[in-house]
């Protein structure tokens, strides 16, 4: 039995062929998706996107649900021929499936490898915790100025309890113009311009 590196070596050896699923299904996993295109030719590697929001059913474990997936084929004939025959049919004709009238929506990747794909996960995770780390640097921000707020407000109410004279002054804060106020100024700013051009030519 060959080993996943030795399974790998012979896709290569044999020009393999990948399809991309730009819809993934409900219910639909690699098991399922392995066994549906395996019946076509050899499949090698699939990888399924995993959706951020998972479905829980009835506080039950949640319901893993994919948004689009790739499938290595180890001949590239067969990726083009799945894609060319599959897309836009019916996954299941059986009405009792859970795939009956739903449709593949599949395409064929030329000069698309592997790693690429790899490469664009890793791209991806890592944008991805950058985004977290940010998110979580604000949150800590926002918590802390809330805090530091909070204990000030106790102190000055403990302070004006005693009687004890406080030199805190509310900040002003600089609302955003309203558009009647933005449109007021501009007539007025234009009212002013005008005076000053006919004051110039007949002063």
């Amino acid at each position: 039995m060959m080993t996943d590196t030795e399974h790998v070596e012979n896709f290569k050896k044999k020009k393999s062929g990948i399809i991309y699923l730009s819809t993934i299904p409900k219910y639909m996993n690699i098991t399922k998706v392995r066994e549906i295109f395996s019946t076509y030719g050899k499949v090698g590697r699939v990888y399924l996107q995993l959706a951020e929001n998972m479905e829980v059913v009835k506080k039950r474990k949640p319901v893993k649900h994919f948004t689009e997936g790739w499938v290595e084929f180890e001949s590239k004939k067969v990726a083009k021929y799945v894609a060319a025959v599959l897309n836009n049919k019916q996954i299941s004709m059986r009405k009792k499936s859970k795939f009956f009238d739903v449709i593949w929506n599949i395409k064929y990747l030329p000069r698309f490898k592997w790693i690429h794909l790899s490469e664009r996960l890793a791209y991806e995770r890592a944008v991805h915790k950058q985004r977290l780390h940010t998110e979580i640097a604000q949150a800590k921000r926002e918590t802390n100025y809330i805090s530091y707020n909070i204990d000030r407000s106790k102190r000055l109410i403990k302070k004006k309890l005693k009687g004890e004279a406080t030199n805190f002054v509310l900040p002003k804060i600089k609302q955003r113009d309203t558009d009647a106020e933005i449109r007021n100024m501009k007539g007025e700013t234009e009212i002013k311009n005008r005076d000053e051009i006919l004051k110039s030519l007949f002063g």
